[in-house]
């Protein structure tokens, strides 16, 4: 089947719009469906670079993680990408119908396909892989970024008595208040400053949710573990990426003078289902405005100018046909 699509042919260079041979549906639990919004998300840029953590090395491919698309009933739909299957930046696409979900029509498809993959990291954390208990209090770290700014906003929607935002810039640090984070921390280059600052403000947090990772996240774990009043009420330190490093040096002691939980979230330690059961929650959640998110949509066809263009503090790129 003969489609348009952002077609990646080397991971050194962004993808360009281009005819694409779309396979067919192989078996029942596949259809296609017409595209109709793809968010240009961080998870998007690594796959297509061939530097994420679940990439084959196999070219050429068609990106993107998941999207919204419309069957051919005409029914609205959210679907999560299958690595097995063509990428949904596309003018249409194959999808398993088993990791779709219905929309409610008139939804906003623009709005969901910016808002569902960077909000979907801390809702399900916070729901299925520590699940939160009304009045704890969390640590976002990397809360300046898009999903980390999300994450404030998931946190106190699932009943958080206090959340902390860290991050490093200064301003998107200061509008956190009005998205619900009860205290701040400036992640400097300063660490000593910066430790003492996450003292002050997340020494007693229950959970963590973590962006960052690398140096941060090591020096950050042992400025609150040092200062926690009781060490052995439970923190738990969920760590979803790695924008300030792949790996961290943390000494030993940190887990064994402390009950210190470390876990990750994300592909494989969360199964798909478990990520699907909780879809449809965080849908009425963005469509009824308890999530903000501000989406900019640029046409497929200019997939190549929107790859290359600086990045909109705040804003979310969403690919539209």
């Amino acid at each position: 089947m003969d489609i348009h699509a952002a077609v990646v042919h080397s991971f050194d260079a962004p993808p360009r719009y281009a005819p694409f041979d779309l396979p067919a549906p192989a078996g029942e639990d596949q259809e296609v469906v017409d595209v109709l919004a793809v968010g240009l998300h961080p998870r998007v840029r690594t796959g297509a670079s061939g530097s994420h953590y679940t990439s084959t090395g196999k070219l050429p491919l068609v990106p993107g993680v998941d999207g919204v698309g419309r069957r051919e009933d005409g029914r609205l739909v959210y679907f999560v990408a299958d690595d097995e299957l063509t990428g949904p930046m596309a003018t249409r696409t194959v999808i398993d119908s088993r990791r779709a979900i219905p929309l409610p029509d008139g939804a906003d498809v623009v709005r969901i396909a910016a808002a569902m993959n960077p909000a979907m990291s801390s809702w399900v954390a916070l729901r299925r892989r520590v699940p939160i208990e009304a009045g704890q209090s969390v640590l976002i770290l990397g809360a300046t970024g898009n999903a980390g700014q999300m994450a404030v906003q998931v946190a106190k929607r699932l009943g958080a008595g206090r959340v902390v935002g860290a991050g490093r810039d200064r301003a998107r640090l200061a509008a956190l208040p009005g998205i619900g984070a009860d205290a701040t921390v400036a992640l400097t280059d300063d660490a000593d400053a910066t430790g003492t600052a996450l003292a002050k403000e997340a020494a007693e947090v229950d959970l963590v949710i973590d962006y960052l990772w690398g140096r941060p996240a090591g020096d950050a774990i042992m400025a609150v573990l040092r200062a926690r009043a009781d060490r052995g009420r439970a923190l738990n330190w969920i760590q979803i990426g790695a924008m300030a490093g792949p790996t961290i040096e943390l000494p030993s002691v940190a887990l064994r003078s402390a009950n210190f939980r470390l876990q990750g979230n994300g592909q494989g330690a969360v199964s798909t289902r478990t990520y699907l059961e909780e879809l449809p929650s965080l849908v009425e959640e963005i469509e009824s405005g308890g999530i903000a998110v501000t989406a900019k949509a640029v046409p497929l066809a200019d997939v190549e100018s929107a790859w290359n263009a600086p990045e909109v503090p705040g804003v979310r790129t969403v690919l539209v046909p």
